[in-house]
């Protein structure tokens, strides 16, 4: 057995993993030179009040955490399998909370709760090419969820100078110490609720280009 399917399936080895992981994540951030790109966009939300859709690519999650402004209602998207509940784990030891779904198991329900946060002032997190890809293809959901919310989507990515690409689906990124990076926020994309197929593929082009 794999050691990273030991971790998932033992509760305290995940426990430890989560922990491990904020604590990488902090050295990461305070090691290295960090600075944040048209951060402006994201202030006026939150000097506002107004709630958005965070999109970004689900290969680039590990800094996004150092993102968002802890002060704002905020939950993100989380696969219920047990590397997406690790991922929940982890991002919860930065104050950001998850809710549980995806395409393909408890969709609808996590749809429905994502669309009644927004419309109670909090903001979501979601990562559009994800569950299990393709790799930096933007799909419909964030598109449909923005429509029926009537929240805008701002898309937003995280690179670092010293990084490790793995071999997975997502080819997700490993930021190293001692180097540094930037987290860009992109303008605001509006999604009309009377939007009709062709708007809605125009939308989800123009999420997935600015990515």
């Amino acid at each position: 057995m794999r050691p990273i399917r030991k971790i998932l399936r033992n509760e305290r080895l995940r426990r430890f993993a989560c922990r491990l992981g904020a604590a990488y994540i902090r050295l990461v951030w305070r090691s290295g030179r960090w600075r944040t790109v048209r951060g402006e966009v994201a202030e006026e939300f939150w000097k506002s009040g107004k709630p958005f859709i965070l999109a970004f690519w689900h290969g680039r999650l590990m800094m996004m955490v150092k993102a968002w402004n802890t002060a704002a209602p905020f939950r993100m998207l989380a696969s219920p399998h047990r590397d997406g509940q690790l991922i929940a784990n982890t991002v919860g030891h930065f104050g950001i909370e998850t809710m549980t779904g995806s395409s393909t198991h408890g969709g609808t329900g996590a749809f429905r709760a994502m669309v009644k946060a927004l419309k109670n002032g909090e903001s979501i997190g979601i990562t559009p090419d994800a569950p299990g890809g393709p790799r930096m293809r933007c799909g419909m959901g964030v598109i449909a969820l923005a429509k029926l919310s009537g929240a805008p989507i701002v898309p937003a990515a995280a690179a670092a100078g010293r990084r490790r690409i793995l071999s997975s689906w997502d080819r997700f990124m490993v930021a190293l110490p001692f180097g540094g990076g930037a987290i860009v926020w992109g303008d605001p994309i509006e999604v009309a609720r009377d939007a009709d197929d062709d708007a809605l593929e125009a939308a989800r082009r123009q999420v997935e280009e600015s990515l």
